[in-house]
């Protein structure tokens, strides 16, 4: 999304991830500029995008580089505990970034079904998820925690919220290119140090994303700080199932995603893909091939795979200081929970 005024709304919501400061914004062209959040500390806003992980001055120094000579020496001039912090989250993140880019590198937008859904779908299950109405939405800030590849910020947007639209992983680039909406802007970030204002959403969503971290708990309780008061928070996470093949199958996974993502997905192209593909066929499901896929990489690649139970999640809720809380969805591998937080 090019820098405009429009989306300058957007930018008074971001903060520096590691301090909270409010962030100071420099232009460098149409689609790229510069957030100070101190003299030593900077991150970088590229093809539109806010890069606002911790760690986003290892990531892309070398664009930082091009456009602030003296980098490393301000770099070094970094308080301790933020460079600590800086540091810790580049090996906390690596591998989740480059197994989640990994997996939606292959979805093809236009083509391909989001978690077997087509547009409609995925739009309902949303206001099912989260116990809204198309009304509702309208005029709300949204904050969709793990986007994704983004094609459900667009319908959001649709519904007459405006939508930060944030993800860890570089898959954030393919959405920003591939979904054209004026109301979805999309940031990089980690939800455990979340660049947004506090106390700032309306509505915030994490589906399916917590229990890709190293910490559901805590997760929970970084991200919760981004919703107003009288506002929403949704969330969606992995229950515990009975089913031997489902155990068998998190047992083998803590083996195989250790293993470089090239050789998974072969070794899952020859393996779980033609068995997946005869029994969905055999149920009349009609996913195509890159769709199963996505759905495999997604079970089987992230570092982390946590289950909770709704009992669990709801004493999280309740700690948080929500109210109304409710289990609004519960499907085959998981449920959704939402909470109002208290005025």
């Amino acid at each position: 999304m090019p820098i405009t005024e429009k989306s300058e709304f957007f930018y008074s919501l971001l903060r520096c991830p590691v301090t909270g400061n409010e962030l100071r914004f420099q232009r460098l062209s149409a689609v790229d500029g510069l957030l100070w959040a101190t003299d030593q500390l900077v991150y970088p806003v590229i093809d539109g995008i806010p890069r606002l992980l911790p760690e986003a001055m290892i990531d892309y120094a070398e664009f930082l580089t091009l456009h602030i000579p003296d980098l490393a020496i301000r770099f070094q001039a970094i308080p301790a505990s933020i460079a600590d912090t800086i540091t810790y989250c580049e090996r906390k993140n690596r591998r989740t970034k480059e197994s989640f880019a990994f997996e939606w590198s292959h979805f093809q937008y236009g083509q391909d079904k989001t978690w077997d859904a087509d547009e409609s779908f995925m739009f309902q299950r949303f206001l099912r998820e989260t116990d809204e109405t198309a009304g509702s939405l309208n005029g709300k800030i949204v904050l969709d925690v793990g986007c994704g590849n983004g094609v459900l910020d667009r319908l959001i947007g649709e519904a007459g919220a405006l939508v930060v639209a944030m993800d860890m992983s570089r898959s954030i680039e393919q959405a920003s290119r591939s979904i054209s909406s004026e109301s979805v802007f999309f940031i990089q970030g980690d939800l455990q140090y979340p660049p947004i204002k506090s106390a700032s959403m309306d509505l915030v969503q994490c589906s399916g994303v917590l229990i890709h971290t190293n910490s559901t708990r805590r997760s929970f309780f970084t991200i919760e700080k981004t919703v107003k008061k009288d506002g929403k928070l949704s969330v969606w996470v992995y229950h515990q199932r009975k089913d031997a093949i489902h155990r068998f199958f998190n047992v083998l996974r803590n083996y195989t995603s250790k293993l470089p993502l090239r050789v998974q997905y072969y070794l899952y192209l020859l393996t779980l893909l033609p068995v997946s593909f005869l029994i969905k066929r055999i149920k009349g499901n009609k996913q195509n091939v890159r769709e199963m896929m996505v759905d495999i990489l997604d079970w089987f690649t992230p570092e982390y795979r946590w289950e909770h139970s709704h009992e669990e999640v709801a004493d999280w809720f309740r700690k948080a200081g929500y109210e109304h809380i409710q289990k609004t969805t519960v499907e085959v591998f998981g449920f959704n929970t939402t909470g109002v937080k208290k005025g």
